[in-house]
Parts: C-alpha cells; sequence; structure tokens
C-alpha cells in the first residue's frame, strides 16, 4: 500500500510520519521547497514536481486554506484534487483532511474527480501543543461521498492506522463538524474575553469570577490570553459565518476579540 501526502505543513508531515511508523509507503508533495527539506529531514521521500511522484493506493489532502477578499480560498485543495485526478482510478482512496467549507468535497467529487475513485472527509485535530494525546492518532469524524468511500475510509483509517473514528452520515456532516468545532472554540474564548474588560471595568478580579462561576457542573469558562491568534480558528470560524444569514453570533465574537486586542494594546488590562 502506498499514500502520498499532498501538503506537508503543520499537519501533513506529522501525518506523513506517522503513515510512515505504521509500516506503509509514503510520498510527500509540496510546492514549498521549505518543506521539502523538512519532510526528507524526517526520512519522508518528498518531491516539488508533481510528476515525480509515483502513482499511489492512497491520497491524503493536507494542504491550507484561507481567506481571499473575505471569501473562502479553496484554491489550494482544488489544484490538489486535480493532480490526483490524473491518477484516479475506481478503488483510488482519496482523504480530504483540510478544512473545508460544507458542500465543498461533493462539488470536487463530480467537478474536479469526474464521480470517480472513493473520496471521504476525515477532518484532522492534530494540536501541536499536545502531540501525545492530540495528534495524529485520536478520535475523528469520518464522512463520505457515498457507501463505498466510507468502507474504504474505515478500513484504511481504523484497521490500517488505528485512527479511532465516529462515523456521521454524510460528507457533509463531517465537514460541518470542523468549522463547527473551532468557531464553537473561538466563541467560547472571546466570551471570555468580554467578560474579562467587563469585570476589570467593575474593578473586579476576572480570576475569582471565572473561578466562582466554574465551580457550577455545566458551566467553564476559559482563560482570557492574549487575544485569539493562530491560523485555523479566525479563519474557521469566518468560514462557519459565511454558511447562512441566520449566523450572528459569530460576528459579534469576532468584533469581541478585536476590542479586546485593542484594549490590551492600550494597556487597560492588568495582566
Amino acid at each position: 500500500m502506498k499514500v502520498c501526502i499532498l501538503g506537508l505543513g503543520q499537519v501533513g508531515l506529522p501525518t506523513a510520519s506517522y503513515v510512515k511508523e505504521r509500516g506503509l509507503e509514503v510520498i510527500g508533495y509540496d510546492i514549498n521547497g521549505d518543506a521539502i527539506e523538512r519532510a526528507r529531514k524526517q526520512g519522508v521521500r518528498s518531491y516539488g514536481e508533481w510528476k515525480d511522484v509515483a502513482e499511489c493506493d492512497i491520497y491524503i489532502v493536507c494542504v491550507s486554506t484561507s481567506m481571499n477578499r473575505g471569501k473562502p480560498d479553496l484554491s489550494a485543495i482544488y489544484d490538489a484534487l486535480a493532480k490526483v485526478a490524473e491518477r484516479l482510478t475506481d478503488m483510488t482512496l482519496v482523504s480530504v483532511e483540510s478544512t473545508i467549507p460544507v458542500g465543498t468535497c461533493r462539488e470536487a467529487f463530480g467537478n474536479i474527480l469526474g464521480n470517480r475513485g472513493l473520496l471521504v472527509h476525515v477532518p484532522h485535530r492534530y494540536w501541536e501543543g499536545d502531540t501525545k494525546n492530540y495528534g495524529v492518532r485520536q478520535r475523528r469524524v469520518i464522512g463520505g461521498v457515498n457507501h463505498k468511500s466510507i468502507l474504504a475510509g474505515l478500513s484504511f483509517y481504523s484497521d490500517v492506522l488505528d485512527v479511532p473514528l465516529h462515523k456521521v452520515p454524510s460528507i457533509e456532516t463531517a465537514e460541518m463538524c470542523k468549522i463547527t468545532e473551532n468557531a464553537y472554540r473561538f466563541l467560547q474564548i472571546a466570551f471570555a474575553e468580554e467578560l474579562r474588560m467587563i469585570c476589570e471595568e467593575l474593578g473586579l478580579e476576572f480570576d475569582e469570577v471565572r473561578n466562582a462561576c466554574n465551580t457550577k457542573w455545566n458551566i467553564e469558562i476559559v482563560e482570557a490570553r492574549k487575544g485569539i491568534g493562530g491560523h485555523c480558528l479566525p479563519k474557521d470560524t469566518r468560514y462557519f459565518s459565511l454558511l447562512s444569514r441566520a449566523s450572528v453570533i459569530p460576528a459579534a465574537a469576532i468584533e469581541a476579540d478585536r476590542r479586546y486586542k485593542s484594549w490590551l494594546v492600550a494597556g487597560k488590562g492588568r495582566l
């Protein structure tokens, strides 16, 4: 069994290393020279030219997604899948682990893959802050475009990679799950940030209020630190907010985080 990992960044490289540890032949692909060099240093055979990548049985897409002019930028996903389509057979398993808007996989399955192959979405939950507990091998969700895809995905991830899975009824459910997880986390942090600003305006100690609230069995207010950073949480919260006109809370959370950061810069917060 030969596996190709497309995208050797924060998620792709650990995935490639883990798959290699499971005894499978792994080939890495990335357009970034530094990423290729890092992968090679970790023993992952990697290339920057698609023509140099041999045909594989399984393709795992771990490329980054972003925002461009207020809309999701999925160009890296589409480019990766277009490359995979060149090598596709009816039995080729393609797994998208990147975070994507709802509907992306099914659209790509028809328009890019030509309704060929087996396509699943197994969004990553990788956290480099604790790779032992939250690395490649942790409980994840899986959805597929059809029954055959689900069976192939379950066989590969559960039986071969030993990754525990929660199967969902559709690939759209899996897409929605990952965006929701990150948007929910963003909202939790933004609420804590707003609470901290209010507490200090009232002359109260935020930590004392937070600790007191958290004694209730169904309350768990998180810490308020330096504002919400990184790539995933802000991007995915915006993905969530664009799904429907019914979405109003994420926009308020984004504004709360912006105000909190300005509040810290102005020196009003007691660190």
